[in-house]
């Protein structure tokens, strides 16, 4: 006759390395959930841009190649407004400390449906326009033009200043139970890189 033990349960180095195991396995979880809104961070980019000087002052112009996501168009369509912002800053170096922030400015895009008018209206700053299509009004946010970025006295002329510029969606103006539903989620994160160049006062350095 044969005899065989079976162990009724698993010994207490196994039940750790158990507990182990599972708690790695839910870290590397949450790791991927966080990672992946920034793996969809760069959807959109700035595919030219140049600051030149305009009657006094200096203006921006800049390209940006982005598309609205099923999601995003779907929300618009249902009447929630979307939110965009094209960020620019420039600097004037100093060798003795930090590069001096001479221009921090904001363009801000409100998107939304017109359920009276069945069309989509575009608000910049305090331009508005109404489009028939969504598509053609992602087209006019994709055109940036004559924004005026800076006055001509904030600008020191001779001297080299570095440009950064970016456009993202702005979630943060969202309704509240979609500020929610956007974090960690990769359908409602919209955003290019900063694009930075240096220039001469007039003189664009980045197409």
């Amino acid at each position: 006759m044969t005899a065989s033990i079976t162990p009724c349960c698993a010994s207490r180095p196994d039940r750790l390395r158990g507990r182990l195991r599972a708690a790695l396995a839910a870290l590397l979880l949450v790791v991927l959930a966080l990672a992946s809104p920034l793996a969809a961070a760069d959807d959109a980019t700035i595919t030219g841009a140049e600051i030149v000087a305009d009657d006094g002052s200096y203006v921006l112009n800049a390209d940006i190649d982005f598309e609205l996501n099923p999601r995003l168009a779907d929300a618009v369509t249902r009447g929630v407004s979307l939110y965009f912002v094209a960020e620019v800053q420039i600097e004037r170096p100093r060798w003795y400390w930090f590069n001096a922030t001479v221009v921090d400015r904001q363009l801000n895009y409100r998107l939304y449906y017109h359920a009276i008018t069945r069309s989509y209206r575009l608000s910049i700053g305090r331009f508005h326009q109404n489009f028939d299509s969504l598509e053609a009004a992602v087209r006019t946010m994709q055109r940036i033009r004559n924004w005026q970025v800076a006055n001509g006295d904030e600008l020191q002329a001779g001297v080299s200043h570095q440009v950064s510029l970016r456009f993202r969606l702005d979630t943060s103006q969202l309704p509240k139970p979609f500020q929610v539903t956007a974090l960690g989620s990769r359908d409602w994160t919209l955003a290019s890189d900063w694009v930075r160049w240096t220039f001469l006062p007039g003189i664009p350095a980045f197409r």
